[in-house]
């Protein structure tokens, strides 16, 4: 049996609580506290306690390796300074013994955890965010003769995604959570790394069947993994970083993302063999594993290879599944079978599990997610499946309640067990003091109103404009703002937690500046009945970019879409929305049929709602056709202006349109040529991936009752685009015309 594993079974998961005790410094604070250690490793750990105790106590600490024996003290203990094992968890541990206190950890790091695990259970210090710890004022140190606390975390390696861990490592090391995204990793191979290890450029033209085959032609989504020279190209590949990063223990070997995988008759072959493209991924990787058998070897259990198949994975292969699709309005278990299916079944199959989990908006990082309710069942899943790394995928930078979430993450990777309520109030009264009642009210109620709706659907790649019905309708956030309100009236003109609550807030006040470019209700309008832009939209959008600016909140969404490029487009609409506008609530006849997106309504061009930086949010879309529509302006106008908006997010297959062509009529319908624009930005691999462009057309006065569009769509992606063979998208909205 292991030392760390005895030590468990003696002291168990636990503080006992009893008459007796030991006393380390009393109320006079005349006698001094000694701290020693003897490893030098231990050192840095004693130095960091013996810190904070002195912040918290006032008294002379003693620190050293050669205190003499005394009554009583603080000793530190490393159990066994081994090399760090990824997939292995440590053990962080305090005890009294023999009048002392001993606190010991597996290496230094857990030994660090021993000690933050000690002062916030036992003398109630509290880790709140890099710049916030909330120290206790103590007159003395009184422990039970018989207190013990051993915990070896079922999950062995735990991060929380998120600058608040990456640029804070010591923030990081109180919270138990990784200072790194892909700790352990070579640098320059950690996730899709298919393209990297046989790069388009280097190879395609002398080698085309490196790659897959998809409709009898090879393109360069995914590798031909069939292909016994891929197979030898990979491996030197991967030799190459680990000889670069010899520190490193892990290098991905995993498909890029995207769907088009290899269907040559090989493949294929091998497919139906290995019960599926999972099983083709693992019966490749294993054999680059095998290469490296004191390495580990990572992939990708994603999309098309998320499904287990026959063949079980190398021991020192790690599996990383990925629950990208799921619906986050309840538990995986509860609402997204087939990855939980997936997730026993790689378990069944005896794999080393690592999970890369979401508790994001992709497309949004900053509205309102209430997955709160999720996120404990969901680790306790991964833990009951034996998953040893966690990677949970947060929005990097502040967004909605981020301080709370990240918090609550933190500790629910280091006890899955944990009481959530008492975290989340705990949390919340020491952070946000007299605002909590408020600030944990308005998380519940939105919870709340989530729940009831039954129906919705919580999607990484959502739109606040989706929940406009649901749990963002218009007396929905005016509830939300009343509870901030009374917040900030809570705190009585503290500065700091009036920033605090702010920051807070900023996932509410983005939702809420998408229901006014929506213009959900008469309070939510853009505009006001005078035509003039409504001064509540106003507040709103300057509280908004003052909570960026003071946060350092620079980025919308995974695409690299900025909150500058955020807030510039909201002066492109705002100026747009003031303007006359003659197509404005105009009838709208399609010559050409979009698909699935704005109820497929075409009078969503002209509703006087303007198309935000996602495609649910109020585009119309064209899949794979051209755009081409006629509008009505009702009667005989005179104009010299029209415009059209289109949106592009490359990496769904959303593209500006080659060129816009209008064209115009009297009541005869026989039209004439106004101009075209052509797009001067082409599509290449550099292209912006999340954009907007106007395409707008000034023009010599003419008279016109029609005008009619025809925006020319790419058709599909070009050879270089994982979605080549696919049919291209083009999103239009708000017709501009005067």
């Amino acid at each position: 049996m292991s030392r760390w594993l005895s030590l468990l079974l003696i002291l168990g998961v636990f503080a006992c609580k009893d008459n007796s005790y030991i006393v380390l410094i009393d109320a006079s604070g005349t006698n001094t506290l000694h701290l020693s250690y003897q490893q030098p490793a231990a050192s840095g750990p004693a130095q960091e306690m013996a810190s904070l105790l002195n912040m918290a106590l006032g008294n002379e600490i003693e620190v050293g390796d050669s205190i003499p024996k005394i009554s009583s003290g603080i000793r530190f203990e490393i159990l066994a300074e081994n090399d760090i094992d990824p997939l292995q968890s440590g053990i962080a541990a305090y005890q009294v013994k023999d009048k002392n206190l001993i606190i010991q950890g597996s290496d230094s790091t857990y030994l660090y955890y021993a000690i933050y695990e000690f002062l916030e259970r036992e003398l109630g210090f509290r880790w709140l965010d890099p710049q916030t710890d909330y120290i206790p004022e103590l007159s003395e140190i009184r422990l039970p003769v018989n207190l013990a606390y051993a915990h070896s975390p079922e999950i062995a390696t735990r991060t929380v995604h998120a600058r608040t861990f990456y640029e804070h490592p010591d923030f990081a090391r109180k919270l138990h959570v990784t200072s790194e995204s892909f700790p352990y990793y070579a640098p320059q191979a950690r996730v899709h790394t298919f393209h990297r290890f046989l790069p388009r450029d280097i190879f395609f033209a002398e080698h085309p069947d490196y790659y897959a085959l998809r409709n009898d032609r090879r393109i360069t989504t995914q590798l031909c993994l069939t292909n016994s020279r891929v197979l030898q190209i990979v491996i030197d590949s991967v030799q190459a970083h680990f000889d670069r990063d010899p520190q490193a223990k892990v290098v991905s070997v995993s498909q890029d993302d995207n769907t088009q995988y290899c269907t040559c008759i090989h493949c294929a072959e091998a497919d139906e063999h290995n019960g599926g493209p999972g099983g083709t991924m693992i019966n490749f990787v294993n054999m680059v594993a095998k290469q490296f058998p004191d390495k580990i070897i990572s992939t990708l259990a994603y999309q098309y290879t998320r499904k287990p198949g026959t063949v079980k994975p190398a021991s020192n292969v790690l599996v990383t599944l990925c629950s990208i699709e799921c619906d986050r309005s309840g538990s995986i278990e509860s609402k997204c079978s087939a990855f939980a299916d997936d997730l026993k079944g790689w378990n069944a199959l005896g794999s080393t599990l690592r999970i890369w989990d979401y508790t994001t908006q992709f497309t949004n990082f900053l509205a309102p997610f209430p997955n709160f309710r999720t996120l404990q069942p969901n680790v306790q899943f991964f833990r009951d499946n034996q998953t040893k790394w966690v990677f949970e995928q947060h929005s990097h930078q502040p967004s909605d309640l981020f301080e709370m979430r990240t918090h609550l993450m933190a500790k629910l990777l280091w006890n899955p067990d944990s009481n959530v309520d008492s975290l989340m109030e705990d949390f919340a009264n020491y952070y946000y003091n007299q605002a909590a009642e408020f600030i944990l009210s308005y998380n519940e109620t939105i919870h709340d109103e989530l729940e009831k709706d039954s129906s919705y659907f919580l999607f990484l790649y959502g739109d606040p404009s989706q929940a406009f019905s649901s749990f963002l309708g218009a007396d929905k956030l005016s509830l939300y703002h009343q509870y901030f309100e009374k917040a900030a009236s809570a705190v009585n003109g503290n500065e700091e937690l009036i920033k605090r609550l702010r920051k807070a807030r900023v996932g509410l006040d983005y939702a809420t500046l998408e229901a006014y470019r929506k213009n959900l209700s008469p309070e939510f309008s853009l505009l006001n009945e005078r035509g003039q832009l409504n001064s509540k939209f106003q507040t709103t959008f300057d509280r908004f970019k003052q909570t960026c600016k003071e946060n350092n909140i620079t980025m919308m969404n995974e695409m690299r879409y900025t909150v500058a490029e955020y807030i510039d487009g909201w002066d492109k609409t705002i100026t747009r929305a003031s303007k006359t506008n003659e197509a404005k609530g105009k009838q709208i006849t399609l010559l050409t049929a979009p698909k699935k997106y704005a109820d497929e309504d075409p009078q969503v061009l002209t509703d006087g709602a303007f198309g935000g930086a996602n495609f649910y949010a109020n585009w119309l879309g064209f899949e794979g056709n051209h755009m081409e529509a006629v509008l009505d302006l009702g009667n005989v106008k005179t104009i010299s202006f029209t415009g059209i908006a289109f949106l592009q997010v490359v990496n769904h297959l959303v593209f500006l349109p080659q060129e816009v062509i209008y064209s115009y009529a009297l009541e005869d319908k026989q039209f004439k040529p106004l101009g075209k624009v052509t797009n001067t930005k082409f599509l290449t691999p550099e292209s912006k991936i999340n954009d907007i462009e106007y395409f707008d057309l000034s023009f010599n006065s003419v008279k016109a009752r029609y005008l009619k569009i025809k925006a020319v769509n790419l058709l599909t992606p070009p050879d270089w685009h994982h979605g080549a063979g696919l049919p291209a998208w083009i999103f239009a909205d708000e017709w501009i015309v005067h």
